[in-house]
């Protein structure tokens, strides 16, 4: 055998001792990853599923423990998919790409987009398809089985109308804030930052805090805000701003691009102005170079050109239809982020504390009108479908934890 063929068979033996030895290993992680952590009745929960969960609420910046979050979450699909195949449901092809494209749009991103982002941060496909597809099979079964024994009188539309705004009073809150950046380098620490501003009791405390860490203008007054409404801030966390007494702060409340934490001042009941809004009209107007020189350069010369939200499609002429968004949404409906900031504004002005495409584009928000109701003449029907809501979701929630009493759940 020549030197040549010697060398060329030593080299193919080597690569394939080490493909053995790489396949033992690789078969190995594998048969770990695989291996069974939890068992919920007969159904297998994997140290894989466990490891992606948590990935996942990673990506979606998810407050808390969450490694506890992932193993409740895992546990509960289990428990819900195994009530659901008592009845044969099942997702099809079709509808599980509509969902996750849906789900996808939420972070105004499309489906490749948003796969892109999971498969950075070493989410599988797979992982949200198992999500997304649990949750929207689970939203209509459940209203296919208590659908019909849920009703909603008109007492309480009216009980319900009281509390949203056409009495003659409405309660009023003054907050500060705190809105701490997060990108995916610093994001560890501003967990850390938020969990200690959260302990918080303190107004002068708080006022500092906001100094140092948060990225909003107000910064400067220490995170004070005026009294604001309580209906001006999303629906979703009225009930909490109302729950705070004087001086604590809210849990971390995660938003994109950051964690926003408000602690209370004071509540007061005033007389009403004008009815709660039913649907709000703003405008986004993107801009490239996101909080950069640059980039507020032009946000800057933008707000000096523009009175009205009419004004911003001549400041958007001629460029991509995607870089303006106008949009009249009911309150429920809008992004948190979004919310929390047209809640400070009226009518004609601005704010330019957002981003999106992760800090790359800078979000030129201009709110142009509150639509109300009016007193006399409420969505009586938008009320009864949010009543009957909640009351389905009491009902789903309930019965998770009949289910989880009759498991058996190891370990």
């Amino acid at each position: 055998m020549t030197g040549y063929r010697m060398i060329r068979r030593a080299f193919q033996v080597a690569i394939l001792t080490c493909g053995v030895a790489l396949s033992g290993m690789s078969a190995a992680i594998a048969q770990g990853q695989l291996a069974p952590a939890i068992t919920v009745n007969d159904r297998v929960i994997t140290q894989f599923e466990l490891q992606q969960r948590r990935l996942l609420l990673q990506v979606f910046r998810t407050a808390g423990d969450l490694d506890a979050l992932a193993r409740q979450g895992l546990i509960e699909d289990r428990l819900k998919q195994q009530e659901m195949d008592r009845f044969s449901l099942a997702l099809d092809d079709a509808a599980l790409q509509t969902a996750m494209e849906e789900f996808a749009a939420r972070a105004n991103l499309t489906l490749p987009q948003f796969l892109d982002v999971l498969a950075q941060n070493g989410v599988d496909r797979s992982t949200l398809e198992d999500f997304v597809g649990v949750g929207v099979l689970w939203r209509d079964f459940v209203r296919g089985r208590f659908g019909r024994s849920v009703t909603v009188s008109d007492a309480d539309i009216e009980r319900a109308l009281s509390r949203q705004g056409t009495a003659p009073t409405e309660l009023q809150v003054l907050l500060s804030e705190i809105i701490i950046p997060v990108t995916p380098e610093n994001a560890a620490r501003a967990q850390e930052v938020a969990g200690r501003i959260a302990q918080i009791r303190s107004i002068e405390e708080f006022s500092v805090a906001a100094s140092q860490a948060s990225a909003l203008p107000s910064r400067e007054n220490g995170g004070r805000l005026d009294w604001l409404p309580i209906s001006n801030y999303p629906p979703q966390l009225q009930q909490l701003l109302l729950d705070l007494r004087t001086g604590e702060v809210t849990e971390p409340i995660e938003i994109p691009n950051g964690i926003a934490l408000f602690q209370k001042r004071g509540q007061r009941e005033v007389r009403r102005a004008t009815s709660a809004p039913v649907s709000i009209d703003y405008a986004a107007y993107y801009i490239p170079g996101g909080q950069s020189p640059e980039g507020r350069a032009i946000a800057a010369d933008v707000a000096r050109n523009v009175d009205t939200c009419d004004d911003l499609y001549g400041v958007a002429r001629n460029q991509p239809q995607e870089v303006l968004d106008r949009l009249t949404q009911a309150p429920s409906e809008i992004t948190n982020d979004v919310a929390l900031e047209l809640a400070r504004l009226d009518p004609g002005e601005i704010s330019t504390n957002l981003t999106r495409n992760n800090g790359e584009t800078l979000v030129f928000l201009m709110l142009c009108a509150r639509n109300d109701a009016g007193a006399g003449n409420p969505d009586r029907e938008a009320v009864r479908t949010q009543i009957r809501g909640q009351r389905l979701e009491a009902l789903a929630d309930a019965l998770v934890e009949d289910l989880r009493a009759a498991a058996v759940i190891r370990p």
